[in-house]
């Protein structure tokens, strides 16, 4: 599995999204399973899926599906 798919695959799961068109325009709170809670959950699951901690000013600055791939790319995961 690429990382663009363990990436998506972390949205999908987290949000419990059933039709993947539209994912990569996703932002914070743009849906109802992304609210703080959800947000969390989001955290978790990248962090187990790709083996890193994010810093507290990368949890807060993930704020859409686009500055994610952003953020990663400073913990050396290419997406």
């Amino acid at each position: 599995m690429s990382n663009f798919e363990k990436y998506k695959s972390a949205f999908v799961t987290t949000f419990d999204i059933e039709n993947e068109n539209g994912i990569e325009e996703l932002k914070y709170q743009s849906i109802e399973a992304w609210d703080s809670v959800g947000h969390m959950g989001l955290v978790a699951a990248l962090e187990d899926d790709f083996g890193i901690m994010l810093d507290t000013d990368d949890i807060v600055d993930l704020s859409s599906f686009q500055k994610g791939i952003e953020i990663l790319k400073k913990y050396n995961v290419e997406i």
